[in-house]
């Protein structure tokens, strides 16, 4: 890989130790079709996320089917950010499941996007492209992805080491999610945005290489 490239706080980040096994089966799940999504706005403050901005019908059906179509079981473990969008996502899953109870976890919060928060949803373009800069100086007040990084890593190795042989299913939101999958099929995490983008309700297993 190409980390050599990286300057000191990030390749210390992405250099975070990620077990050859799993002791679980991660999948990461995006939330289903937001309010926020429908009318393309970035939306990731606590004030405003977390009880504000929910899942849409169409959303609320993509949940559903996904779900449906899966292979989880009635004994996963869901652990979700607590914005409404994460939340009822992992509510349905739950319902339809029939699960234990819902954990909640901050460190799967949406990536702050700074001083785009309430903007247009095009920002995400110009944020992309400064992350493959590799900067550790955050721009426009936009979360690291270093920082992303290691917080979503803390919240799984968390998880694996209380757990064994669970499913356990991480509802979350789209950088957060593709920041870690590109970490563990060993892409430099900046560089996210080269695996396939996560869909609204897709669910994916977290694979390590």
């Amino acid at each position: 890989k190409d980390r050599q490239s990286m300057t000191p706080n990030t390749r210390q980040a992405e250099e975070s130790i990620v077990p050859a096994k799993l002791n679980n089966r991660f999948y990461l799940m995006r939330h289903g079709q937001s309010l926020a999504n429908e009318i393309g706005l970035i939306v990731c403050r606590p004030e405003n996320a977390i009880s504000q901005y929910g899942l849409t019908p169409t959303g609320r059906l993509q949940v559903c089917d996904a779900i449906t179509a899966s292979t989880l079981s009635s004994a996963a473990l869901i652990v979700s950010s607590d914005y409404a969008r994460a939340r009822e996502t992992a509510e349905i899953a739950y319902r339809i499941l029939k699960t234990g109870d819902i954990e909640s976890d901050t460190r799967l919060r949406e990536r702050s996007f700074g001083d785009w928060e309430l903007k247009d949803h095009s920002a995400y373009t110009h944020i992309w492209e400064l992350d493959l800069l590799q900067t550790d100086e955050p721009q426009n007040n936009v979360e690291p992805v270093a920082s992303v990084l290691k917080r979503t890593l803390d919240c799984i190795m968390d998880l694996d080491a209380r757990f064994d042989s669970r499913q356990i299913v991480l509802v979350g939101h789209g950088d957060v999610l593709q920041i870690a999958l590109a970490h563990f099929a060993g892409i430099q995490a900046h560089r996210h945005r080269s695996l396939k983008p996560l869909k609204n309700a897709e669910i994916r297993l977290l694979v390590s290489i």
